[in-house]
């Protein structure tokens, strides 16, 4: 008779090399794969402390932002340093969206003389990063005959998110041989470009219109309302057969936009209350909004002041950015919003008009926000106390305690301005294990 145990020998150690070999598996699986406890990091980057101003939220307190591939990943009262492979310290410090500029300049490039679609122009990233302006809006300097041009030689290569209202006129902002060429203002042709760029093309602009008659607004509500996209209207010349009145309560629609509106160019300004006029009034509640278009020579205290007082408040803050304003009065985004901080509105307020408030007349309100999964762009910013000057179209000036200074700017989840390297190691430490 066999030994039960002998007979079952081989067996019993089949088992127990097999039984050795799982567990010896499963340790090593254990010992590759973070547990919840893990100190592996799983943010790219957080922004540690600062102040939120994020009005499509309604947050308007100290909180973290984190970010990770390129979207905001949360926004917490208390989010650990531990958990992101960087952190920024904002205390202090303002955290906003990405700030959107909808009216600018931006064809450059072409050579062309005195034209928007060229010298007057300017190149984005020069100008956008370091006021924390993440996107900007080319307002008509291309039409729909250069705008593939235009795409090709600055959108696509831009760092700055760059949209474009398409201009009325075929041939662009290249002065009045162009823009007062009534033949070429076409709206069909208009919408066809609008459509087949859907991503880019955010809007339509009539601009510099000297002509007595509709016709270039009416071609540009034609193509906005095919393509379902604004207008945005720069008034050109007064003439009294196109009255303003009628322009805000008849030929707009709502939620078509009317920029330079302290410009006094175009009886924006009741003359008797001095505050907005029965147009402005009537159109606003009518639905069209309200865009600052500083510019060269659109923006007077004599209309801001008394118009703010009597609570006509932009929907959205705007440069006008060109070579012009930008070297004169208007400077850039955040000096023409220090005006609006001047004239007594709230920093969130005025954060609003430069993120949620634009981001939505354009119909991209997927922009100007801080909400998880968002695109993460960031503005930070410092509020600076002092006496501070700020001079309008006719160089008067108006005196302020406050100005906004950009920090940091974050485009996609990147940094990509730094004023103070609030966001770099000390030169003599040792560097972040996860620096770039």
């Amino acid at each position: 008779m066999i030994h039960p145990l002998r007979s079952n020998g081989r067996a019993y150690g089949i088992r127990t090399l097999w039984t050795a070999l799982a567990l010896f598996s499963a340790v090593n699986i254990l010992a590759q794969t973070p547990s919840s406890t893990s100190s592996v990091p799983i943010y790219d980057l957080l922004l540690k402390g600062g102040h939120v101003l994020d009005s499509r939220n309604n947050i308007d307190s100290v909180m973290d932002v984190a970010i990770k591939d390129g979207k905001i990943a949360k926004v917490a009262a208390n989010i650990a340093p531990s958990d992101a492979l960087r952190t920024v310290d904002a205390k202090g410090l303002y955290v906003a969206p990405g700030l959107i500029d909808i009216h600018v300049h931006v064809y450059a490039g072409t050579g062309e003389r005195n034209s928007y679609a060229g010298d007057l122009a300017v190149p984005p990233d020069g100008f956008t990063f370091r006021t924390g302006v993440t996107t900007v809006v080319d307002a008509g300097c291309s039409g729909w005959r250069n705008f593939e041009d235009f795409k090709q030689r600055i959108i696509d290569r831009s760092k700055t998110r760059v949209f474009a209202l398409l201009n009325i006129v075929g041939s662009g902002m290249r002065g009045p041989k162009y823009e007062q060429n009534t033949a070429d203002m076409d709206g069909e042709a208009t919408a066809a470009m609008a459509l087949k760029y859907p991503q880019t093309v955010v809007g339509i602009k009539t601009a510099h219109f000297e002509g007595p008659e509709w016709i270039a607004v009416e071609q540009a509500v034609i193509a906005g309302t095919k393509a379902n996209i604004p207008v945005m209207v720069d008034f050109g010349v007064d003439r009294p057969t196109r009255p303003i009145y009628d322009l805000l309560t008849s030929k707009l629609r709502p939620g078509d936009i009317y920029t330079h509106m302290y410009s006094g160019l175009r009886h924006e300004q009741d003359p008797v209350t001095l505050g907005p006029s029965k147009a402005f009034i009537e159109g606003r509640k009518r639905g069209v909004y309200f865009d600052v278009g500083f510019g060269g020579g659109s923006f007077k205290w004599s209309l801001a002041v008394p118009m703010v007082k009597d609570g006509f408040i932009p929907d959205s803050i705007s440069t006008d950015l060109h070579v012009g304003s930008m070297n004169s009065a208007m400077k850039d985004e955040l000096n023409v919003a220090d005006r609006f901080l001047a004239l007594g509105l709230p920093l969130k307020e005025v954060v609003a008009e430069m993120t949620s408030h634009p981001a939505h007349e354009i119909k991209h309100d997927e922009l100007g926000n801080l909400s998880a999964g968002s695109v993460a762009d960031v503005a930070v910013l410092r509020l600076q106390n002092g006496k501070f000057g700020f001079t309008d179209m006719l160089n008067t000036r108006f005196d302020g305690t406050e100005r906004l200074i950009c920090e940091l700017t974050i485009k996609d989840g990147k940094i990509v301005y730094d004023l103070n390297g609030i966001s770099a190691d000390l030169w003599n430490q040792p560097p972040s294990p996860h620096a770039e």
